[in-house]
C-alpha cells in the first residue's frame, strides 16, 4: 500500500449512497469524478467481506480483505485513462502493488483498452495500448472472464457504428478454482456503456417486492384514489391491523391501477429496453439501416422520459 502516497476517501454523500443501496451495515469507499470523467464506487456487506486495507487514486480502487470469513483476497475497481501513456503508469503502478503480496486478485472495470483487434469495430487501431494491456494481464498473472450475452461493452452513442470491448473482469487463477463464475454482458440503458455482471450461479431471489413510484403522484387522479381505497377498506380490529389491511390492499390496487390508468412505466420500459438491446446487438453485426437508426433515436427519448419518471424522487 506504500506505493501510492495520495490515498483518500472522497466526499461522495454517506446518505445517497445508503439511500440507493438501503442495507443498515453496508459500507462504501468512493473516488470521485473529475467533470463527467471518472468517478469509482465500492460497496460490500461487511458481513459478506471483512476489509483489512484499503487504497485509491483517481484510476482505481484497491480493497484487501476477507470473503466468507475465509478466502483472503484483492478486489481492484479500474477505471483506465484515456490515453496510452497514463495508461501505462497505471499498469506498472497495479503490477507493483500485485507483486508485493500472494493473495489472490479480482479486477474489473471500464479499462479503456482491448486485447486484440477482434475487440474493436469501426475504430481506430492502437497496438501500443493493445500490447501494454496483454502484457500487464500476464505480469499480474490473471485470467481474462469470457463475456456472455454480447461481444461489445462500449459504443459511440451518437451514431452507434463503433464498438469495443473496454469493460471486463480479470481474476486470478485461485477464483476460478473456489468459485464457478459467469460473466455476462447486460442491456445499456443510456449510457455509451452497457454493465457488466460476474456471479457464480443463478439465485432465485423470490417474488419482486412492491415499489413506489413518485411519479404516481403526479397524475390529478392519485390522491382521490388512495383516499378511496384507504377508506373504503373497513377492518374491524386494533389499529395497527388495520393499518396493516389497508396498506396491503392499497399495494393491490396501485398495481392494478399503474397497468390500467397510469400505464405501467416499468413495462413500457422494460420493452424500450429489450428494443433497444435487440438493436445493440444488430449493430455489432453489421451497419444498422436509416430507419433502424430513426427508431433507436426514438427508443432512447422515450425510454429516457419513462426512466425519468420511474427514477423521479
Amino acid at each position: 500500500m506504500a506505493l501510492l502516497q495520495e490515498t483518500k476517501r472522497t466526499s461522495i454523500d454517506e446518505e445517497f449512497v445508503r439511500s440507493c443501496w438501503p442495507v443498515e451495515k453496508m459500507e462504501f469507499m468512493a473516488v470521485d469524478s473529475v467533470g463527467a470523467a471518472g468517478g469509482l464506487l465500492c460497496i460490500w456487506n461487511p458481513d459478506v467481506f471483512q476489509l483489512v486495507d484499503c487504497c485509491c487514486n483517481r484510476n482505481f480502487i484497491l480493497l484487501t480483505g476477507t470473503l466468507y470469513g475465509s478466502f483472503d483476497c484483492v478486489f481492484v475497481n479500474v477505471y483506465g485513462p484515456n490515453d496510452v501513456t497514463s495508461r501505462s503508469m497505471v499498469w506498472a503502478i497495479l503490477h507493483r502493488l500485485k507483486s508485493g503480496g500472494e493473495k489472490p486478485w479480482c479486477l474489473g472495470g471500464d479499462f479503456n483498452e482491448v486485447r486484440s483487434i477482434f475487440e474493436r469495430k469501426s475504430c481506430s487501431r492502437r497496438d501500443r495500448g493493445m500490447c501494454d494491456f496483454n502484457e500487464l494481464i500476464e505480469n499480474l498473472e490473471v485470467c481474462d472472464i469470457p463475456m456472455l450475452g454480447r461481444k461489445f461493452t462500449w459504443c459511440n452513442s451518437l451514431q452507434g457504428d463503433k464498438w469495443s470491448r473496454l469493460d471486463r473482469f480479470l481474476l486470478s487463477p485461485e477464483w476460478l478454482q473456489k468459485f464457478n463464475f459467469k460473466l455476462w454482458g447486460l442491456p445499456r440503458r443510456l449510457s455509451d456503456h452497457c454493465p457488466i455482471l460476474l456471479l457464480e450461479d443463478k439465485k432465485d431471489w423470490g417474488p419482486k417486492p412492491f415499489r413506489f413510484l413518485n411519479a404516481w403522484t403526479l397524475h390529478p387522479l392519485f390522491k382521490s384514489f388512495v383516499e378511496k381505497i384507504w377508506k373504503e377498506t373497513p377492518v374491524d380490529s386494533w389499529a395497527g391491523f388495520q393499518c396493516l389491511r389497508k396498506l396491503k390492499s392499497l399495494r393491490i390496487a396501485l398495481k392494478q391501477w399503474n397497468q390500467e390508468v397510469f400505464g405501467n412505466v416499468d413495462y413500457k420500459l422494460k420493452l424500450l429496453e429489450e428494443e433497444l438491446h435487440v438493436l445493440d446487438l444488430t449493430a455489432e453485426e453489421r451497419p444498422l439501416s436509416k430507419a433502424e437508426l430513426n427508431r433507436r433515436r426514438e427508443a432512447k427519448e422515450e425510454a429516457w422520459k419513462l426512466s425519468t419518471m420511474v427514477e423521479w424522487v
